[in-house]
């Protein structure tokens, strides 16, 4: 089952079929402890619209109300070499070499919820960074009572310049005006997602492919589970928080997003959340 935000509110799409729900708040239905029931009777209970999946993803806002963004770094093997390499010069290597194999995974906030870009909407690069990559992301919904109810795409936009500078800017680098999007739906599913699941980026230039590169969700170390925990280990979460859980897909050190480029990001199950840059 895929939830779609849009403006004239929030649409299930289940076997091919579309209803249009009648909540109105996000966070209360997303919290719910029957939320698999609660959407199957919805199915019943109410008449299927004509609409389709591609003009809801045409329309769709990011799956978001209230929830906060966080991410988790250096999960996949990929990330952390490509770490290591640009702040090889600021003596920051090691900490990303340390980080992959310690206990306690590397997690920081990226974004308010009013923050956040929906599909379609533009993306930034900051203006005193010169190095900057967009990091495709499978997204974790996490509700109140730390459950993982449902799975989004995320973009998780990194300054690799600015980060690779010191380590102690990451925040600078991940946290700015355009720097996230999530979208277009939200999977709701009642068991976890296959660990083939691949992840693809395609970066079109003029019309051009100018980058593309794909992993799976296998190749992230840790689990989901363990990522969460931490997560909520000292933070209460009344609404939920969405989750990121690292990228495996690094482009070449030459490469750097420029505007008015194409950013498809494409998970299985899921599809893509597309983004122009500004």
């Amino acid at each position: 089952m895929k939830l779609y935000l849009t403006d004239k509110g929030i649409f299930l799409l289940s076997n091919d079929q579309v209803y249009h729900l009648p909540d109105k708040d996000f966070d209360h239905l997303i919290n719910r402890d029957d939320l698999l029931a609660y959407l199957n009777k919805c199915c019943s209970d109410y008449k299927s619209i004509d609409l389709s999946e591609k003009e809801l993803a045409n329309t769709a806002l990011a799956p978001i109300q209230n929830q906060e963004v966080w991410a988790a770094g250096v999960t996949y093997y990929k990330s952390k070499k490509a770490r290591m390499d640009e702040s090889k010069n600021s003596g920051g290597s090691t900490f990303y070499d340390k980080i992959y194999d310690a206990k306690r995974p590397e997690l920081f906030f990226k974004s308010t919820a009013s923050r956040v870009r929906g599909p379609n909407n533009l993306l930034r690069v900051r203006k005193d960074s010169n190095w900057t990559v967009p990091e495709p992301e499978l997204a974790l919904l996490v509700t109140a009572k730390q459950k993982i109810i449902g799975y989004s795409i995320g973009n998780d936009m990194s300054a690799r310049d600015i980060e690779g500078e010191n380590p102690l800017y990451l925040p600078q680098a991940k946290s700015y005006e355009g720097s996230t999007a999530l979208g277009p739906c939200l999977l709701i599913l009642d068991r976890p997602l296959n660990a083939n699941t691949r992840i693809e980026l395609q970066i079109r230039r003029k019309g051009i492919l100018a980058f593309s590169g794909e992993t799976s969700i296998k190749e992230i170390k840790r689990s989901f589970e363990e990522l969460a925990s931490y997560l909520f280990l000292e933070l209460d979460f009344p609404k939920g928080c969405y989750l990121m859980t690292g990228t495996g897909i690094v482009p070449d050190d030459s490469f750097s997003i420029l505007s008015e480029d194409e950013i498809y990001i494409t998970i299985e199950g899921i599809g893509t959340l597309k983004n122009s840059v500004a």
